[in-house]
């Protein structure tokens, strides 16, 4: 997918009208950025705001998350008992504090692994 951020209010509404133009290449809107369709067509339409409005248009390459290829089992294990905590107010330091889950400090600077579908 392309991600497309825009940075101006003239460029926002000309990404408005090539959204509203090219719905079945929109995979998703988000205000002052858009998911377009990795196709020759989103290129276009990417590179079409770009040049229309320079350094005011980001486009970005995306891959889709994969959560059980980039992410240790054991940040994932620690995501799904903090959400089922009997607590909701309790910070995560302190849920994780005398766990084998993951401090908030090693997460912090830890990279991801690369997935497979990131590298094509």
């Amino acid at each position: 997918m392309l991600l497309v951020v825009t940075y101006s209010r003239a460029a926002r509404q000309t990404l408005r009208n090539v959204c509203n133009g090219h719905e079945e290449t929109v995979v998703q809107r988000l205000g002052r950025a858009a998911l377009l369709e990795a196709t020759e067509l989103g290129a276009f339409l990417a590179l079409r705001l770009r040049a229309k409005h320079a350094g005011d248009v980001q486009v970005e390459r995306t891959a889709p998350f994969n959560e059980f290829a980039a992410v240790p089992e054991t940040v994932q294990d620690a995501a799904a008992a903090y959400e089922d905590r009997e607590h909701p107010s309790t910070p995560y330091a302190a849920f994780a504090a005398g766990t084998d889950h993951p401090a908030v400090e090693s997460m912090r600077d830890a990279e991801l692994r690369e997935s497979a579908e990131s590298r094509e």
